[in-house]
């Protein structure tokens, strides 16, 4: 008959066990350069594009008011 394993046992396997680390290092790496983009385009570039398409909308509607009265 075969030996439970102690739970002291199992944890440090756990531990040892590095296949994942790289994978955790090189999300950790990307999220600590994109974070800082994303809140400087959500602090500057948003206000921008935000604009850019209001004005957008605000054009459509004009034009199509101009067309609805020519008619």
């Amino acid at each position: 008959m075969s030996e439970k394993p102690s739970l002291k046992h199992l944890l440090r396997r756990i531990h040892a066990n590095e296949r994942g680390a790289v994978s955790i290092e090189t999300i950790m790496i990307i999220g600590a350069i994109a974070i800082p983009i994303l809140i400087f385009l959500l602090k500057f570039g948003w206000p921008r594009i935000r604009d850019y398409f209001n004005n957008g909308m605000n054009d459509l509607e004009a034009n199509r008011t101009r067309t609805m009265n020519n008619n």
